[in-house]
């Protein structure tokens, strides 16, 4: 099987990869420095630099915008929260919840409408998300999910059952819902676009510069982000670097960075979109524990992505998103089981990402005044969408405004950190490991598997 493995990602193999832009000329002061050029750190500097033109803001980057995740993903802008509803409303309440949920909703059609303003063309297509059940337990676990996101501010009209093979036919489905709070994207495409507008804002973006440490606001200094090239001071200092955080050894337990692979297929005869039936530009999920996430690309292809090797010991990332060719081979079968008449089409193009998972998957933005730094992510896979909630929300923490983002109950959301190793490794490869068994028992089953209780409650979600 001949294919691109890594070089980031098909995505850039599409745009082709970015020359590093400006490295840091040297030490600088500006009003907010933001560490990271993924969706996180672009978004929060569009808004703001809308919002105060007049402000001096930096971006520091280690590699080049959208390297990270922004420029791996699977393409999905799916509205759904990047946190568990009831571990949030723990703390504030039921209402404060829809009101985060309704918050993702609008940050979807936000993503869309910014794109089509700025005049980014990146393959967005607001067509929704498909998710199919292939057996008896996955449908009974479909019914309970649809059930139980009516309590959590999901109308009849934002999810609902459709019929199996109604939008895309896939093999043993025998059942499906549909939710149309769910756009397709060419994540390099968007994240590259991001990167050209807040330039042309007049934001300072310096790639090719690591930021090996940040420092709080003192009695004597500002708060400052370091670099090798020099450091850039700041009112405030706002970390967006999501699976890479680890990097920073004070935060190396913060959020675990959880490994997600790709493949992609060549172009797709038309006889065999026909017979899959996959017309539009829908996403695609499954209710597997180990799940799946799929996309028609612009130019007829299939994107198929799932954990694969989900975690390497000590947090490392991996390099340039080569991926195991045994995953590769393993995304293929499942592609070929989900839809046959693929199963002869070629991968193109293989690669990895990291997604930052904290203890208990629950995602924030958060700034503290004090200090002058501040962070957002632990988006757990749905960070298209949230990276946009949190540039606008980080927008008013900063600007010092008391809005309704600043009042989510996401905002300055704080939890412990991972286990040490070998903790950390055992415990994510043993929950992976149940899941997979899991779903191998669901087979058989009405209902989901005693096992994948288990796991849920080691992984803590």
């Amino acid at each position: 099987m001949a294919f691109v493995n890594g070089a980031v990602s098909h995505w850039f193999a599409e745009t082709g990869l970015p020359s590093p832009a400006t490295r840091l000329p040297g030490s600088l002061q500006a009003d907010v420095c933001l560490v990271g050029a993924g969706y996180t750190g672009l978004w929060t500097a569009y808004y703001l630099k809308k919002a105060r033109p007049d402000l001096r803001i930096v971006v520091l980057e280690k590699e080049f915008a959208g390297f990270g995740a922004s420029g791996r993903n699977g393409g999905w802008v799916v509205g759904e929260l990047a946190g568990s509803a009831s571990a949030y409303a723990e703390r504030f309440g039921r209402d404060a919840v829809i009101r985060l949920q309704h918050a993702m909703f609008d940050s979807v059609a936000e993503v869309v409408a910014v794109a089509g303003k700025e005049e980014i063309d990146a393959d967005l297509v607001h067509d929704g998300l498909v998710t199919v059940a292939r057996n008896r337990a996955q449908r009974w676990r479909m019914r309970q999910e649809i059930e139980h996101s009516r309590a959590w501010g999901w109308g009849e009209d934002d999810l609902y059952r459709i019929d199996p093979g109604e939008r895309v036919r896939v093999a043993g489905a025998v059942d499906a819902m549909y939710t149309p709070h769910c756009a397709r994207v060419q994540p390099a495409k968007l994240v590259r676009g991001l990167a050209r507008v807040v330039q042309e804002l007049g934001v300072e973006l310096y790639e090719g510069t690591e930021v090996t440490a940040l420092r709080p606001r003192s009695i004597t200094s500002s708060a400052a982000a370091i670099t090798p090239y020099g450091r850039v001071t700041a009112e405030y200092v706002i970390r967006g670097t999501e699976g890479f955080t680890a990097a920073f050894r004070p935060l190396h337990r913060d959020w675990l960075p959880m490994n997600s692979s790709m493949i992609v297929t060549e172009r797709l005869p038309a006889g065999v979109l026909d017979e899959i039936g996959w017309r539009g530009a829908e996403l695609l999920g499954d209710m597997a524990h180990y799940y799946m996430y799929a996309q028609r690309t612009a130019d007829g292809r299939i994107a198929f992505g799932g954990r694969g090797k989900p975690y390497r010991y000590g947090s490392r990332i991996d390099d340039a998103g080569r991926t195991h060719e045994r995953t590769v081979r393993q995304l293929h079968t499942m592609l070929a089981d989900f839809f046959p008449a693929a199963a002869r089409v070629p991968v193109a193009h293989a690669w990895s990402g990291v997604l930052a998972v904290p203890r208990d998957w629950c995602s924030t933005a958060a700034l503290d005044r004090r200090s002058g730094l501040g962070h957002a992510g632990g988006y757990t896979g749905h960070g298209v969408a949230t990276t946009n909630l949190a540039g606008r929300t980080l927008r008013d923490l900063v600007l010092g405004e008391r809005t309704e983002l600043t009042e989510l109950p996401w905002v300055d959301w704080h939890v412990r950190p991972w286990e040490p190793e070998p903790l950390r490794w055992l415990g994510v490869h043993l929950m992976y490991g149940l899941y997979k068994r899991a779903d191998a028992r669901e087979r058989g089953l009405r209902k989901t598997s005693k096992i994948a209780k288990v796991a849920d409650l080691i992984s803590g979600r």
